[in-house]
């Protein structure tokens, strides 16, 4: 739930030609968010490996954005293994990330969806830094993902 605010949606999907299994693998490791992440936010995981996987499970993540070191945890909320899993913004930057990762069987291989609805915090300044910053900036790291997961699982 999104609650007060104004929500904002970001919806990305990736073709890659692997099955539904072997791609929920690459994306249900932690330690592979590192590799698919644009090395300017200077990302890492904090949680020990190896991190047990499963419905409530917590991940801590460090990274910098514009120059400011962020500590950012999530809790996993679901977890179908092959299908999809959802992860949520306890401590971080956004007031609300709620990120659905879906993977669907597809004649080419499995259809990879991220579906991102998340919320700024500071109401009416928090509208005017999406529009100025934060839009571009998860475009930006979004499309650095694509071409990333495409460089490792291949993509058509």
């Amino acid at each position: 739930m999104i609650g007060r605010g104004r929500p904002y949606t970001l919806d990305r999907q990736q073709l890659v030609p692997l099955t539904p299994t072997e791609t929920f693998e690459f994306f249900a490791d932690p330690f592979n968010l590192e590799a698919i992440t644009p090395p300017w936010l200077a990302f890492e995981v904090g949680t020990p490996a190896p991190i047990p996987m499963g419905a409530g499970t917590l991940i801590e993540y460090r990274l910098k954005l514009h120059a400011v070191r962020i500590r950012w945890l999530t809790c996993i909320e679901e977890w179908e293994p092959g299908r999809r899993f959802t992860d949520r913004q306890l401590r971080g930057p956004y007031r609300v990330w709620h990120h659905r990762h879906t993977f669907v069987a597809h004649e080419d291989g499995t259809v990879v969806r991220d579906l991102v609805r998340y919320a700024l915090p500071l109401g009416p300044v928090g509208r005017l830094v999406h529009a100025a910053v934060v839009c571009r900036d998860l475009h930006r790291i979004f499309d650095f993902r694509r071409d990333a997961v495409a460089a490792r699982l291949g993509t058509r």
